[in-house]
């Protein structure tokens, strides 16, 4: 009996199962992919959001910019990659220095920090890249950028090593109301819990609907990337966003914590939420949408492509309250729930407690985490460690940096990767030029070698996503 089951182990999940780690409660996540944050956690612009965009009084604005907040001293506590590198929305028409000042005006009402209205001139100061047609811009300096499937992890390692249970593979198929609460039939089994979370992302609705009548809609929206070389990596210091429209807050070019440049998105309706692929013509709209803002990016530079799914609904806000007695909805959480999730982390937390959850916080929980990062160490610190533990000094991914011991590290870590691509989303092998053209097969070896596993089950990413099919020379016989 679990006193609470999370369903979804996105960002909203993760952090939902930190604030909860807390406290002396029996927790468990339930997570249908064979790794976390698979979802919109792991594709998207990885942006905290300063908090203007959100209609004041909504949920979504106040969260935004509590998460904002949190987010810089998270970071600290959880050794999470980001920077706190200011935003700007730019405008190329008077008609968009309206838009401008109403987004300063709605800043304020939200409670936003060292807001201000930025000239031509001030503008190609601080961005000499972006278009000369630039008439203005609203300066931000509380956004961010950061690696949002790190932040996810951070927060569901230091949840597990709180107590918090993580169970991949482990879609929800069904609920059944209980006295004692809920049972919760998975893939891999069922569940009782005294309360449940429904943190599931573009399938939240039809979680929701296995307890409760339909009450809102989920209406999928994708979206397009480009991921530039380090080489654009100067083209933007600041977040640069286009004026926001009814399709969202425009194509954004924006450098990322690792160095890089990211491009996009679109805003393309979707009937599947799951079918996340990449169009020519999405990346053609966001390639001459960008030109706008900044004109000179070379995409002989692009390294991947890549499409994100945004869970969207019928409502202007957050979903967040109670469907039913012991059953809480974080539902509809689109941008800015990466921002946000620490937020609602809380704010979860106190709606539980208000509908008869007991809480009572552990002497010690754990609240930090630190991650060794073999590159950012002293020449020193590099040669000890590597007389401690040789696989420190077997470089694997050679565009980053990466080491055997980092990449035995992450494989051995609270939350560990069964896939190529969990390596690289905890170690950051294969984040480079190559794209782990080179550094692949040996992270498959280890990986195999380490979890005992044969290279044929080793996954790419997702359940499904074989690498190796079949042996087809074996050793001769001595």
């Amino acid at each position: 009996m679990f006193d609470v089951a999370i369903i979804g182990c996105g960002i909203t999940g993760a952090a939902t199962a930190f604030m909860l780690s807390k406290y002396k409660l029996n927790l468990v996540v339930l997570e249908k992919e064979n790794d976390i944050a698979l979802g919109a956690t792991r594709a998207n612009s990885a942006i905290i959001h300063a908090g203007y965009d959100p209609k004041p009084g909504t949920m979504m604005a106040r969260l935004n910019v509590r998460g904002c907040e949190l987010a810089e001293t998270l970071s600290k506590d959880l050794d999470v990659s980001y920077i706190k590198n200011g935003s700007l929305v730019l405008a190329f028409s008077e008609k968009e220095m309206e838009t401008v000042k109403e987004l300063y005006d709605r800043g304020v009402k939200n409670g936003v920090p060292g807001q201000k209205i930025l000239s031509k001139e001030e503008v190609l100061e601080m961005e000499p890249h972006v278009s000369s047609a630039v008439i203005g811009a609203l300066y931000a300096p509380s956004a961010g950028i950061i690696n949002p499937w790190e932040y996810a992890l951070a927060f569901a390692e230091t949840a597990v090593l709180n107590g918090c249970e993580i169970r991949l593979n482990s879609g929800v198929t069904g609920i059944e109301k209980a006295d004692f609460g809920y049972r919760l039939h998975t893939e891999e089994g069922y569940v009782d819990a005294k309360f449940v979370v429904n943190s599931a992302g573009v399938d939240s609705a039809a979680v929701h609907e296995m307890v409760a009548p339909k009450a809102f809609t989920i209406k999928p929206s994708r979206g397009d990337y480009y991921l530039m070389d380090k080489a654009e990596g100067n083209k933007a210091k600041c977040v640069l966003f286009q004026c926001p429209s009814e399709a969202g807050k425009g194509v954004l070019v924006s450098p990322t914590v690792h160095g890089n440049l990211i491009v996009g998105p679109n805003a393309v309706s979707c009937t599947d939420a799951h079918r996340v692929n990449t169009t020519q013509e999405g990346l053609a709209f966001v390639k001459q949408m960008a030109a706008k803002s900044v004109p000179d990016i070379n995409y002989r530079n692009a390294i991947r492509n890549f499409a994100g799914m945004r869970a969207n609904t019928d409502r202007d806000d957050f979903i967040i309250g109670m469907a039913q007695d012991q059953f809480l909805d974080l539902a509809g959480i689109k941008s800015p729930g990466l921002t946000s999730a620490p937020a609602i982390g809380e704010e979860a937390v106190k709606i539980l407690s208000e509908n008869g959850l007991t809480l009572i916080p552990k002497e010690n929980p754990v609240t930090t985490r630190k991650t060794l990062r073999f590159k950012h160490l002293s020449g020193e610190e590099k040669a000890r460690l590597v007389k401690e533990n040789p696989l420190y000094g077997r470089v694997i991914c050679r565009c980053e940096t990466i080491t055997e011991g980092e990449i035995v590290q992450a494989i051995h870590s609270p939350v560990p990767p069964v896939s190529i691509d969990g390596v690289k989303r905890r170690a950051g092998s294969g984040m480079g030029r190559c794209q782990g053209g080179f550094c692949g097969p040996r992270v498959l070896e280890i990986l195999a070698r380490e979890t005992g596993k044969p290279p044929l089950s080793i996954m790419k990413d997702k359940e499904g996503s074989y690498i190796l099919t079949e042996e087809i020379k074996k050793e001769a016989k001595s």
